[in-house]
């Protein structure tokens, strides 16, 4: 089945080009089906780009998906025309009497902030609450992985020397989980990240640790009485992506290391290869047929 997204929204193009199986939200409509519904609150400058790297995974399964975009209303993104915004995004008092199979936090540039300097901190805060009574699960990428661990669990975050940046070998420790079914013994993700989530502090918390770096630290962890994923890099990310990252900081003068395991021969001039794809589709496909198994079909019962 398709990903079903707004109609209109410009992402459709991209992902119709790459072949993602995509159906227009009038089309879903018609079609009497029970679509798995996703809110992504979508926290990256680049929305469109976001848009596509999340639609591209999501359209993987054979289940129909329902994407509905979130915006914050206390903050208005300065790299998205607020017309943009208003056509194809929703706010929390927007969905607010509706429900999710789940809620899907990206990452943000706002990293090296406290928490609660962050200028959306509070409606943050209040959308992940609403969403233990109006989302099944939740699934946070980096930063939106820190902050839905330190507003369900009070976990930090922790300062890094320097900049986590590059693509990094990880070793999936849950290999009984059904998230990490499929997975080989060493499978890459991008990382680009100034903090790191402490791994004796996430277990005391009751986490589950599911993949994990000698170079990079935590990669992923489930909480297994909820189900939540929380997944602290970038499986979709695009081959280009810490790329662009790298060349913009350079060509501002910022002191940005050289991804590691990224370009070929360490040379930044050629072009990198998306060689982590194949396992974010395993773990979108993983993850999506796990919620599919698990979430009621009567939304309404979460509030019970």
């Amino acid at each position: 089945m398709p990903i079903s997204v707004p109609d209109n929204l410009p992402a459709l193009a991209d992902l119709t080009a790459e072949g993602v199986d995509i159906i227009a939200a009038g089309d879903a409509a018609r079609q009497d089906i029970r679509p798995l519904k996703l809110l992504m609150l979508n926290l990256m400058p680049k929305k469109r780009d976001t848009e596509i790297q999340f639609g591209r995974l999501m359209g993987c399964s054979p289940l129909q998906v329902e994407m509905t975009l979130m915006t914050t209303a206390s903050y208005t993104p300065r790299n998205t025309e607020p017309a943009y915004l208003r056509r194809f995004y929703r706010q929390l008092d927007d969905v607010r009497d509706q429900y999710f199979d789940a809620l899907i936090v990206t990452g943000a540039p706002v990293e090296t902030l406290p928490f609660e300097e962050v200028s959306y901190w509070p409606e943050l805060a209040e959308i992940i609450s609403w969403s233990q009574t109006h989302c099944f699960r939740r699934l946070g990428i980096c930063w939106g992985a820190q902050a839905l661990l330190n507003c369900q669990f009070d976990l930090p975050k922790h300062a890094l020397s320097e900049k986590l940046f590059g693509v990094f070998d990880h070793q999936p420790s849950g290999t009984a989980d059904r998230l990490m079914h499929g997975f080989t013994e060493n499978f890459p993700m991008p990382v680009s990240r100034y903090t790191y989530t402490d791994r004796a502090e996430a277990e005391s918390a009751g986490l589950d640790v599911l993949a994990h770096s000698e170079e990079a630290g935590v990669g992923m962890l489930r909480h297994t009485e909820s189900g939540d994923l929380y997944v602290l890099n970038h499986l979709e990310y695009d081959a280009h992506t810490l790329a662009d990252e790298y060349h913009r900081d350079a060509a501002e003068g910022l002191a940005t290391p050289l991804p590691k395991h990224y370009f070929p021969a360490d040379d930044a001039t050629k072009p990198p290869v998306n060689y982590w794809r194949p396992f974010a589709y395993l773990l979108a496909a993983n993850w999506l047929n796990t919620l599919y198994r698990d979430t009621p079909f009567d939304l309404q019962a979460l509030e019970n």
